[in-house]
């Protein structure tokens, strides 16, 4: 007989995930919708979509830093989700395009620090076994895909408020499972400001983030625009829940059998193959034409996303000198859903507006072709060098 312990440290953040991308899932694709609703156009949608991560850019390694710097880890974390409620009830009651500026700002700054200090966490729970991160991430994905299909239901039967609704009570829930656990603090065995330096001065950092960049960029152009495209397609809000649900199941697996993908083809072979995959999503995309073939598409979210955030966070925390796990993920965090989502999110409206989403979907795939070439060169250069392991 199996008996499930109420106590066991790795079921609060199990159940943070599950009910923090549930919560994600019932409002952030909708929210393209509800400013096309709202009579704003492709160009405001764009700035829209890319403040979030370009103010997540700078808040969430800001946030981690200064959680780092003063060990108050939970109250920044209680605070973000408590924060985050409220952004998202001033969101629903925004009148203007102004109005939805400041609202998404408070947005964006409340919530761009919470995953990096809960993966920093588990990290440190897992201790010498981080290779199953995955396995606790993957709730996360089990979230998303129940939460879509019942979200778009809702909005296709009540309207788009309800995204709203159905994403703040969810959000309760979260603050209540973050009493659950104790966010860990880290042990800082030196000067925040020495370590920070450490880190910043790293080449194989800023290596391995221009492929997170592209990746963060190449996620909020799907992100963002799938959903208009699925739209001009015919396809209706069930349809699009179901489209958030498919690409989770394949999100589910590449998270499940992330330690041994990672053991398999290393950090930088994972990071590779996802920016293959990239491509070849996006100009399945592009040229897709049926509702149905974006659904099959979609079972590539697990291979990309996935699998770039797996080896991502892996590499961060490789990386991170000891205490500075914070704020190593809340660059890591800043770099792919801040700097990179902008750029994707932004140049992707004023694509959109004057080319079409089959054109947008064609750019980025060129652009992910090039950045993998440029990275496998610099890589095979490096190692050539000795400045990188063979297998990092």
């Amino acid at each position: 007989m199996f008996k499930i312990s109420i106590d066991h440290p790795l079921l609060a953040p199990k159940a943070f995930y599950f009910f923090y991308f549930a919560a994600m899932a019932s409002l952030s694709p909708f929210l393209v919708l509800y400013y096309e609703q709202r009579g704003l156009s492709g160009s405001q949608i764009g700035l829209l979509a890319g403040l979030p991560p370009l103010i997540g850019l700078f808040s969430a390694p800001f946030v981690g830093g200064l959680a780092d710097a003063t060990q108050k880890h939970s109250l920044f974390l209680r605070g973000g989700i408590v924060s985050l409620a409220l952004a998202i009830l001033a969101l629903s009651l925004a009148g203007s395009f102004v109005a939805f500026i400041f609202c998404i700002i408070f947005y964006a700054f409340s919530i761009a620090s919470i995953l990096p200090l809960v993966d920093n966490t588990v990290l440190d729970l897992l201790g010498d076994r981080k290779n199953q991160y995955g396995k606790q991430r993957l709730w996360g994905s089990v979230g998303w895909g129940l939460a879509a299909p019942v979200a778009g239901l809702l909005v296709d039967n009540s309207g788009l408020r309800w995204a709203f609704y159905v994403c703040f009570s969810i959000l309760l829930v979260l603050l209540a499972v973050s009493f659950r656990f104790q966010v860990s603090r880290g042990h800082l065995n030196r000067n925040f400001w020495s370590g920070l330096r450490l880190l910043l001065t790293n080449k194989r950092w800023f290596l391995f983030l221009s492929v997170i960049f592209t990746g963060g960029a190449s996620l909020a152009i799907i992100h963002s625009y799938l959903f208009l495209y699925l739209n001009a397609l015919g396809a209706g809000a069930v349809i699009m829940g179901l489209a958030l649900t498919v690409s989770t199941i394949s999100e589910f697996l590449v998270m499940f059998y992330a330690d041994r993908l990672l053991a398999r083809f290393g950090t930088r072979g994972l990071l590779i193959l996802a920016l293959v995959i990239f491509a070849i999503r996006l100009f399945g995309y592009a040229y897709a034409s049926l509702p149905w073939v974006i659904l099959l598409l979609q079972l590539l979210q697990g291979p990309t996303f996935a699998g770039m955030w797996m080896a991502g966070v892996a590499r961060a925390d490789e990386l991170a000198p000891p205490g500075m796990g914070a704020t190593a993920q809340g660059l890591l965090s800043g770099v792919m859903m801040g700097l990179g989502s902008a750029f994707g999110a932004i140049s992707g409206g004023i694509i959109y507006q004057n080319w079409g989403i089959p054109v947008l979907f064609q750019l980025n795939g060129l652009v992910v072709l090039l950045c993998l070439m440029v990275y496998v060169a610099t890589s095979w250069r490096l190692i050539r060098l000795k400045l990188i392991p063979t297998k990092s």
